[in-house]
């Protein structure tokens, strides 16, 4: 009788269980070499950029590797007490050296993030460094009176750290203190918060109003005949087949006060010629356009699953004695709620960073948050804030995902 407890072996010898181990590991070998370009193409032009933008929401180096000298006799001060000579000829020496070097701009810009008006005050006693005597504290103050007002010191001191979350801080309309706590930014630069609930408010709106206009024409598509919904498939894609930013110039055509809309409201007495309705430049404007650009990826997902749903399903809880409604909402519609979490998870995360369309028709009601991030981008050059709100809105993304597995669950997702 054979033995059939022990290890079994393959032909070479070798033990059938290492045997299989080793063929499981060049198999999965084998398909990672085949997904390894695609993997290095993803990581170095789309997460490696992505982590270095927003490293540079928690990462500056600029004063304290321009200015080492103040740097590092800055570091050692309370933050409270009033400056020292030592503080004061630190600055100086440094500040000469930034003058011979040309990057006192940099340094400036650099202080000038945590106290407006400070960019003309380093670079007018830069110009002046270099004469300067001991007592230096006398001198800088004797230069500019800006020097014996400690906010000055402390906005350096700020500066001077290279791992900061000043900008963080100021993405949340807080501010970063040099003694290390925070507090509120003034009532008039308390922009951010707002923004994001903005932000907020106008994604969910534009879910909302995509379900509510994508559900029947979903409903409508995977009902028809096959030859009639290709057609109308064709219809829903065709937007697709147009640029973004002639699609969202085209609603400003239709939008504003002498446009189509407002002719046809007065044509049929909505509104009269002398009082239209103020459509565009705010965030009604935002809402239909965004509505409109992002209804497709709204319909799509919907039709995939409605079409997989039996349509004898419904026959059946008729023929059992169930009404329309009944039949509808108690069989088809929870069938239908796996591509409604999916169209929703889509339209939400692609409004939340919508930029062109905000820009164009949106008004100053209608900014969302990424057209700030944009302005810090291209304008006023602050790149570090932009890398902040962008931290911010990312983390806030990846929370709302966390709570969208948590109550309705990723698995429950579909696309077809």
């Amino acid at each position: 009788m054979t033995d059939t407890t022990g290890p079994l072996f393959a032909a070479d010898g070798t033990p059938l269980k290492r045997k299989l181990s080793q063929a499981l590991f060049k198999s999965r070998a084998r398909a990672f070499g085949l997904v390894f370009p695609l993997l290095g193409f993803i990581l170095l032009t789309f997460i490696v950029p992505i982590v270095l933008l927003l490293w540079q929401s928690v990462y500056d180096d600029r004063y304290a590797s321009l200015m080492p000298k103040s740097t590092e006799i800055i570091s050692g001060w309370d933050g409270v007490s009033e400056p020292t000579e030592d503080m004061a000829a630190a600055m100086v020496a440094d500040l000469v050296v930034a003058r011979e070097t040309k990057t006192i701009g940099r340094v400036a810009t650099r202080v000038n993030r945590e106290l407006s008006g400070t960019r003309s005050l380093f670079t007018k006693t830069a110009r002046s460094a270099a004469k300067m005597e001991a007592p230096y504290l006398a001198a800088l103050i004797d230069k500019d009176d800006e020097w014996a007002d400690i906010e000055t010191w402390q906005a350096v001191k700020i500066a001077a750290k290279t791992f900061n979350p000043s900008y963080i801080a100021a993405a949340l309309d807080l501010k970063y203190n040099a003694d290390g706590s925070f507090s509120r930014q003034d009532e008039d630069r308390r922009i951010h918060i707002k923004l994001f609930f903005r932000t907020l408010e106008i994604s969910f709106l534009v879910t909302v109003f995509c379900l509510i206009l994508g559900y029947p024409v979903a409903y409508l598509l995977s009902t028809l005949p096959v030859r009639t919904s290709n057609l109308l498939l064709i219809l829903v894609l065709l937007p697709f087949w147009t640029s973004l930013l002639v699609r969202t110039t085209a609603w400003i055509a239709m939008l504003q006060g002498q446009g189509v809309l407002n002719d046809l409201f007065v044509v049929f007495g909505i509104a009269t010629d002398d009082d239209r309705f103020s459509l565009i430049y705010n965030k009604t404007g935002t809402l239909i356009s965004m509505t409109h650009i992002l209804l497709p990826f709204m319909i799509l997902p919907l039709y995939s699953v409605m079409k997989t749903i039996p349509p004898s399903y419904v026959r059946a809880a008729k023929s059992m004695g169930a009404t329309n409604w009944t039949a509808f909402w108690r069989v088809y519609f929870p069938q239908s709620v796996p591509g409604i979490g999916a169209g929703a998870l889509l339209v939400f995360i692609l409004a939340i960073g919508y930029y062109i369309t905000p820009a164009l028709v949106g008004g100053q009601d209608g900014q969302m948050i990424s057209n700030i991030i944009d302005f810090h981008m291209r304008k006023s050059l602050n790149w570090n804030l932009a890398a902040a709100l962008g931290l911010v809105l990312l983390v806030f993304v990846l929370f709302l995902f966390w709570l969208y597995d948590r109550i309705v669950g990723i698995d429950n997702m579909k696309l077809g």
